[in-house]
């Protein structure tokens, strides 16, 4: 019998035909839910999947600072002329660059990384030892494990490695390993400049030289310092110095070259130097800066600035005599050399050329004390010369109070007193660039030097240049200089085409237990070139040359320091835009011409035989000190007395000629 409910369906499976529409409806709007959220994944993830390819393969993005130091600076761009220098400016480095007046690097700053870790969160220490050894091969495996095993949360694993090595750290990926970004000084030419450039400590930090005048400013400023230094100048004058100093076996030297119109160095060379990156375990004595720390008796070339003095102050023409005679002080004398067979009374021009040094001692007499005194510091000659280098020293000079006769007439030729040989090519560029006093400087001019003497001196020169002696004045001891390399102590200054004018000059040293050395020896030559134009300044100085067969037997500024600065410019001189002028030499040599012995103007009483106040003076002196001197016999010897005699003595020997040879050199 049939179930009476079997013929009717069950209507929860019944199909509503209202129901199945409102179903498909659903499912369509969530298939487009779907779509849409689907499309907007994909266009999520195209947009990261492009930003990855821009930022890993395209453009990728530098790591970030607390991951890795500062990458590699761009190499500087070859600046020959310096048109660009001030461009030279490293990224990410806070210490500026130094370079030389044409754009060439002479300090420079590095980055570098220290690499550093907090042993706290060290997994493995003997792993991560071993893992920094491939990268680091310098690295000291036992004790850098010994180190990440402290209890500690800082040590320091390795200073200064480069980028590269830090990137090879980095990948490593060892937990707990860090960087502190930093740089280190690197001076790319090694000895050139060494004594100027001086150095940093472990902190960069100027210690010495440049680097230690202008710390503030290299830190403050990221534009390079330009110095007025010329590397090219520099290492020729390094290399003919160096030479001499090997031919002569010079203990110590040292060369200047100096722009006589803006008082800017050139070139700065002590020998024996050292390589400016390795500052900190230079020897004492390389690290010696010759040319403005050591003071040096200056000999015959202050007879210059006793000449200067005489013809600036009206004490003397050049048309006056002064007595070669030997002077007597005490039981002493000042003499020139017994060979010399001098005139009894030289003119001025002839007090120079010959370098006699009782006539330089009676010009200086003439002037008196007072008047020398006044007249050197006016020079700058008693204070410390005024440079970037804070190891310039300050000089050593007699005590006013017991500026005497003695010590007046012992100056005039350059004994007595002991002088940087800067201050001795500043005083030298004074008599030759129209009388004026400039201030040295290590830092280029603004606008760069022409290779042209200007034509108006005194427009030319700096707002702070002194001017000391007049022009006429100058004119005349250009002429004299001339007068000394052409025929005089210096011939063998002479570079054909130049013009060079100077003085030679040859002082005795002191021993360490006080007293003159007999035969050791500083000789110095100073000059200008070209006369005719006068462009720069030149210093040459050798301590304690030996002699050898060349100089016969001699060891005087004559026949090594002027050869020596002679050899220097001929080859500087182009180098500097100079060439020899040999077309016109006759018309040059005229107008730099001065007679030996000039002629009286009529209406002029020249001094002389018979009319010499400085005679007088050192009269008055006799009488006043033989009484003292026959009172006290057998006292010991008076200091004024006993520099004159030292000096004296050396008169005899300074210039010193072979037998049979009748050049004369002293001084």
């Amino acid at each position: 019998m049939q179930n009476p409910l079997s013929n009717q369906p069950d209507r929860g499976g019944q199909a509503s035909p209202g129901g199945s529409l409102r179903t498909l409806m659903a499912q369509d709007r969530m298939h487009a839910r779907l779509v849409v959220v689907a499309g907007g994944f994909c266009l999520l993830f195209s947009a990261i999947a492009l930003k990855l390819t821009l930022a890993t393969i395209i453009n990728p993005l530098p790591p970030q600072q607390q991951q890795i130091a500062p990458q590699v600076p761009p190499i500087p761009k070859s600046d020959p002329k310096g048109m660009i220098a001030g461009d030279v400016v490293l990224p990410q480095v806070h210490r500026a660059s130094i370079t030389d007046r044409n754009g060439q690097v002479l300090a420079m700053s590095l980055p570098v990384a220290q690499v550093y870790a907090n042993p706290q969160e060290m997994i493995d220490a003997a792993d991560a030892a071993h893992r920094l050894k491939h990268a680091l091969p310098s690295l000291d495996e036992a004790e850098t494990k010994r180190r990440l095993s402290l209890n500690k949360q800082f040590v320091y694993l390795a200073r200064d490695i480069s980028p590269a090595q830090e990137l090879a750290i980095n990948n490593l990926g060892i937990p707990g390993i860090y960087f502190e970004p930093g740089e280190r000084r690197r001076y790319p030419m090694g000895r050139v400049g060494a004594h100027i450039l001086g150095g940093v400590d472990i902190d960069d930090h100027g210690v010495a030289g440049i680097e230690r005048y202008f710390d503030k400013r290299l830190d403050s400023d990221s534009q390079p310092l330009r110095l007025s230094l010329d590397v090219r100048v520099q290492n020729v004058v390094h290399d003919e110095l160096q030479s001499a100093m090997d031919m002569f076996q010079a203990i110590g030297a040292c060369a200047i070259v100096m722009d006589v119109h803006t008082g800017e160095i050139i070139t700065m060379v002590s020998l024996p130097d050292y390589d400016a990156n390795d500052f900190g375990r230079a020897a004492a004595d390389a690290r010696f800066n010759r040319a403005v720390t050591g003071m040096y008796e200056p000999g015959s070339t202050f007879k210059l600035q006793t000449v200067a003095m005489a013809l600036q102050e009206g004490v003397a023409h050049i048309w006056d005599s002064f007595s070669s005679t030997p002077i007597k002080i005490g039981r002493f004398t000042i003499s020139d050399m017994k060979n010399d067979h001098f005139a009894p009374w030289l003119s001025l021009p002839e007090v120079m050329a010959y370098s006699s040094n009782p006539a330089a001692a009676h010009i200086a007499l003439d002037a008196g004390a007072p008047r020398q005194q006044d007249w050197l510091r006016r020079m700058g000659f008693f204070s410390r010369v005024p440079i970037e280098l804070p190891e310039a020293g300050r000089p050593i000079i007699p005590s006013v109070h017991n500026w005497g006769v003695s010590t007046t007439m012992t100056v005039a030729f350059g004994h007595g007193v002991a002088e940087p040989p800067l201050s001795i090519v500043r005083g030298t560029a004074a008599t030759a660039n129209g009388g004026f006093l400039l201030r040295p400087t290590l830092v280029a001019a603004q606008s760069p030097a022409t290779t042209d003497a200007p034509a108006d001196a005194d427009s030319a020169m700096p707002a702070d240049a002194e001017r000391l002696i007049s022009a006429a004045n100058s004119d005349i001891l250009r002429k004299i200089l001339r007068l000394d390399v052409a025929k005089g102590t210096g011939q063998k200054a002479e570079s054909p085409g130049y013009y060079v004018g100077g003085k030679t000059g040859t002082a005795e040293k002191i021993g360490a237990h006080g007293g003159y050395l007999k035969h050791v020896n500083v000789s110095a030559f100073t000059g200008i070139f070209p006369m005719n134009a006068p462009r720069y300044a030149i210093y040459v100085m050798l301590d304690s040359p030996k002699p050898t067969a060349q100089t016969h037997g001699w060891t005087t500024a004559g026949w090594n320091a002027a050869p020596t600065a002679a050899q220097m410019i001929t080859r500087i001189a182009p180098m500097l835009g100079l060439f020899p002028d040999t077309q016109h030499e006759a018309a040059i040599e005229a107008s730099l011409a001065i007679p030996m012995r000039p002629a009286v103007p009529r209406g002029y009483r020249a001094l002389g035989p018979g009319y010499d106040p400085g005679t007088a003076r050192l009269h008055e002196h006799e009488h006043e000190t033989a009484p003292r001197a026959a009172a006290r016999p057998h006292a010991a010897r008076d200091v004024t007395e006993a520099t004159a005699t030292s000096h004296a003595q050396h008169a005899r020997n300074e210039a010193g000629h072979a037998p049979g040879h009748h050049q004369r050199e002293r001084g």
